[in-house]
């Protein structure tokens, strides 16, 4: 049963003795508050500072989310719920719009670190470029050698084919020292097709009385059409002798290659040689014979 106040009103409790709450309008009494906290219910307004620095950090988390959800990378997580949430003081960009969020001042994005290759990557490839590199450079040094000692002689003279095969041999020792072998290494070129090597053996105008003689504008179109009339390589350079047992009649003769008998192609004709230089044999003149020749005298070879 209520108990009787002091001072006569009837009350549904007894108040502990020695309180001083105060009792709030609605008839709760106040929650008690923590320790060193302030007395007042309503809590201080924050510092401006602090609420751009706060709106700047939302900012941010925004713009890492943003472009997280560009990449297929979960979103960031979102700010502490137990932070406060300041107003902010400019609309909030939409997630998928096609711009994204400003980076707010005083951050930036520092790109992630990229791996590095592992060191054996980086050593097989330096490997691969050098071989490379090396296997260039041999083939354009191979390509310059091969271009050198064997040229092409198209689009060269009479004269210029001279120059190289034969027209030097006053002071080299280019020709042959045998008078059949001068003559016999023509007939190995036409079989080859090496137009200096055949040219060369002979002075330079009896290479365009050579080519007439034959039927062709010079000596390097009578090379080539004579070449394509070869049968046989080895017999036709082998039908003419290096050397015979006879003795050398004079320092300058005739030989020709009928006595001999060409086989494997046509029959050139005959060759006068004469000593030159250094005892050299080269060709100075040319005469046509019979074709076919006729049958070869007995001969020692």
């Amino acid at each position: 049963m209520a108990e009787q106040r002091d001072d006569g009103k009837p009350g549904s409790e007894l108040e502990p003795a020695g309180s001083n709450a105060p009792t709030p309008a609605g008839g709760l009494p106040a929650l008690p508050q923590p320790s060193g906290a302030p007395a007042s219910p309503e809590q201080p307004p924050m510092d401006p500072a602090q609420l751009e620095q706060f709106r700047q950090f939302q900012q941010f988390q925004d713009y890492l989310r943003f472009t997280q959800s560009q990449q297929g990378n979960q979103p960031a997580p979102p700010p502490d719920a137990g932070l406060v949430q300041a107003p902010p003081s400019q609309p909030a960009p939409q997630q998928g719009g096609a711009q994204p969020p400003m980076i707010p001042p005083g951050y930036q994005l520092v790109p992630a670190e990229r791996r590095r290759a592992p060191k054996w990557v980086s050593w097989l490839g330096k490997k691969v470029i050098a071989w490379v590199l090396a296997l260039v450079i041999l083939g354009v040094a191979g390509t310059w050698l091969y271009n050198h000692f064997f040229p092409n002689d198209s689009g060269k003279t009479s004269a210029q084919l001279a120059q190289e095969g034969g027209g030097k041999y006053q002071t080299n020792h280019i020709l042959s020292t045998s008078p059949y072998e001068a003559v016999r290494e023509v007939y190995d070129a036409v079989a080859q097709n090496l137009v200096p090597q055949a040219c060369g053996r002979m002075d330079e105008p009896i290479q365009q009385k050579f080519a007439q003689d034959l039927g062709y504008a010079d000596c390097q179109v009578a090379v080539h059409e004579l070449n394509r009339k070869v049968t046989n390589k080895n017999k036709y350079a082998e039908s003419m002798p290096s050397y015979v047992s006879e003795p050398v009649p004079g320092d300058r003769f005739t030989i020709s290659s009928c006595q001999f008998g060409i086989e494997g192609g046509p029959a050139l004709g005959a060759f006068t040689v004469q000593k030159v230089e250094k005892g050299q044999w080269l060709i100075t003149a040319h005469t046509n014979e019979p074709t076919p020749c006729p049958a070869p005298t007995p001969t020692t070879r």
